[in-house]
């Protein structure tokens, strides 16, 4: 297959194409021999992602469309993206020269509004949204630690625990601190003591203050809410599946970091 370098604005260097292919898992063994250019793949998925178009209207200088979502959905619940992400963010830490785990890190949670293509949802009544909540926790950098994707309904202080638990233990073993929001309060503190020998340290607003204010440590998990929103996919929630749901963010946040890697 003919490949053109840099076709769209959102494809990838040949030294960004290095960093994510000694990552992808290759069929071994017998069998039909691969037809489609995984580089490209890659590339039909960060255009869809960046765009917001829908799977079938990938341009046709891509791989056909059912063959990128092959890849996409494969690599979801194989849970590729997840530790592709996990390998770029140490990359990312080492670069700035920092240790490739963090000892503190910030959590909030983000509802989002679904579409008809179904799947879990729920009313979230502080918010007034009907869709999923994007629960991240990031490191005082802004990179992605981990994310779980649930419906808006749940309670934060829910949704925190399910985040919690799917933390790694090499990252667990060298994060100390946790930073949250008031509404993190309760029980939650301590489970998180009990069970991971964390301590999360609640932000609170100052006395007396009026209007929007930027609150110390917390900011940091805004920002990186701004960055995934410039991705016009991570709009709404468009997939049907949660699990894909976090596969978009994990791309996104493989994209964020990749940028900021020499060409």
């Amino acid at each position: 297959m003919l490949y053109v370098n840099q076709a769209y604005p959102t494809d990838l260097s040949d030294a960004r194409w290095q960093i994510i292919e000694r990552h992808l898992v290759r069929r071994q063994g017998p069998g039909r021999p691969m037809k489609v250019a995984l580089r490209q793949v890659i590339n039909a998925i960060l255009y869809l992602l960046r765009t917001g178009c829908q799977w079938r209207n990938l341009p046709p200088t891509f791989p056909r469309w059912y063959n990128v979502y092959y890849y996409f959905r494969k690599w979801a619940k194989d849970e590729t993206w997840r530790m592709v992400q996990r390998e770029v963010r140490k990359m990312e830490r080492k670069r700035i020269q920092r240790q490739p785990q963090p000892t503190a890190s910030v959590i909030d949670s983000q509802s989002v509004k679904t579409t008809e293509a179904g799947g879990v949802r729920g009313y979230d009544k502080h918010k007034n949204v009907n869709g999923r909540k994007r629960h991240i926790i990031v490191d005082t950098l802004g990179n992605l630690l981990e994310v779980v994707v649930h419906t808006a309904s749940l309670q934060d202080r829910a949704g925190a625990r399910e985040v919690f638990n799917k933390l790694d233990s090499e990252l667990l073993s060298s994060l100390k601190k946790v930073w949250a929001d008031g509404i993190y309060t309760g029980s939650l503190i301590d489970w998180v003591k009990e069970t991971f020998g964390l301590v999360l340290e609640v932000v609170k607003r100052d006395e007396g203050q009026v209007g929007f204010v930027v609150q110390p440590k917390r900011w940091v998990v805004e920002r990186t809410f701004a960055w995934l929103g410039r991705y016009r996919r991570l709009s709404k929630d468009y997939e049907h599946c949660t699990k894909s749901s976090e596969a978009m963010i994990y791309l996104a946040s493989i994209d964020i970091m990749l940028k900021r890697q020499p060409k």
